[in-house]
């Protein structure tokens, strides 16, 4: 169940460039006032995943996200 008080849920999350997954079925919450890290190795798709939250990949022809992100209960990829 999502937490009301996230500030982002991201709700089965899969990210392509083109026929390539770069992301696939990413759940979490992003609380307030609370440190969140992202790591792991080289390519493994965190800025891919910044760039969802921040609508940045919208101008990148070709890709394409499937899922849910809400910021503060209200998604951001609604029409």
């Amino acid at each position: 169940m999502a937490d009301p008080a996230a500030v982002f849920q991201v709700e089965n999350l899969d990210f392509y460039y083109g026929r390539t997954r770069a992301l696939a079925l990413i759940n979490m919450e992003i609380l307030p006032r609370q440190v969140t890290a992202l790591i792991g190795p080289s390519g493994c798709g965190k800025s891919t995943f910044l760039r969802c939250l921040n609508r940045m990949n919208d101008t990148i022809p070709g890709a394409r996200m499937d899922g849910q992100i809400l910021l503060d209960g209200v998604d951001i990829y609604a029409p």
